[in-house]
């Protein structure tokens, strides 16, 4: 399905870039968006540097644009704001956060990839919204911008015309559910294929690994009971409540599991659910209770002995 109005050209991307900025945060959309044009999408993509020259990028390789900020007129359908190791002096240069106040009065939607999610907040862009960001970051996020609503698990996250995705490859992710909503599942999911990515990987996914591992399915059921597990794994996850999720059987539960995923219910839980109380513990402060809570294992000897190998 085509999700684009009739009779209009092709969707203006905006991707704003300035020194330091992290290569993949902007060679990833564009890569998402230009393969979409190979496959029925239609997009015009618009480097926009401040002054129209090249930027040094955080790799140390030049990155050319297409024209200065003031020459930007056109109202843009999606504007990206990537990120990149120098964030914080960024989010300190005025001059730089007038830039992206600009852009966004000139956009239908806003999109922010990794640390370019601290650009939108040092400008006034995301007060009472849901955000996402790098997890390494988000905690960092959430006490400079009060204001903002941190998703710290999430794969990237929108709120009205603003979007926020957390690593790098996160901002393909989010740009895989742009072309979706504007050419529909089938341009998208071939966008995946050629570029040999995931296809199904909501936004509101934890940003780690099992779930991503787990292959693509068609079965929507199943998908549904995977980003179930993967968005709360602290909750009711038995095989009947996954049965009951996905309106089959037990026994067919398991055979989707062991067909698709290639293992059980219960050891894949057991997996996001480590995972998950890992990256809690690395990254936290809460304490191992809290955490064994969240993470569904009930108690904190549990947690610590499936998470260190250790009893406490």
């Amino acid at each position: 399905m085509n999700h684009k109005p009739a009779g209009t050209g092709p969707l203006l991307v905006t991707i704003f870039v300035f020194p330091g900025v992290r290569l993949l945060d902007v060679t990833g959309p564009i890569e998402v968006f230009a393969s979409a044009n190979e496959f029925g999408g239609r997009y015009r993509l618009n480097v926009v540097s401040a002054d129209g020259n090249e930027v040094t990028t955080s790799a140390g390789t030049r990155l050319g644009a297409d024209m200065a900020v003031e020459d930007v007129h056109e109202t843009s359908d999606v504007l990206v704001i990537p990120g990149g190791p120098g964030w914080d002096q960024a989010i300190r240069d005025d001059a730089l956060l007038d830039i992206v106040r600009r852009l966004d009065a000139h956009s239908r939607r806003t999109a922010s990839v990794c640390t370019g999610t601290f650009l939108l907040a040092a400008a006034g862009l995301l007060d009472g919204r849901r955000a996402a960001t790098h997890w390494r970051h988000s905690r960092q996020l959430a006490l400079r911008f009060p204001t903002v609503h941190v998703k710290p698990d999430a794969i990237f996250v929108q709120d009205g015309r603003m979007m926020s995705s957390a690593g790098a490859s996160a901002g393909i992710d989010l740009s895989l559910a742009l072309v979706e909503e504007h050419w529909g599942a089938e341009v998208a999911r071939d966008v995946a294929k050629d570029m040999v990515v995931f296809m199904q990987r909501p936004g509101g996914q934890s940003q780690f690994s099992v779930r991503a591992r787990a292959p693509h399915t068609r079965q929507e059921m199943l998908r549904r009971v995977l980003d179930a597990i993967a968005e709360d794994p602290g909750a009711d996850h038995t095989l009947s409540a996954m049965a009951r999720r996905a309106g089959v059987s037990s026994r067919q539960v398991t055979r989707l599991f062991c067909d698709e995923v290639g293992t059980t219910p219960a050891r894949y839980v057991e997996q996001i659910r480590l995972e998950a109380a890992q990256a809690m513990l690395e990254t936290g402060d809460d304490p191992m209770a809290v955490i064994a809570r969240r993470t569904g294992f009930g108690s904190p000897s549990r947690c610590a002995e499936r998470s260190y190998g250790i009893s406490r």
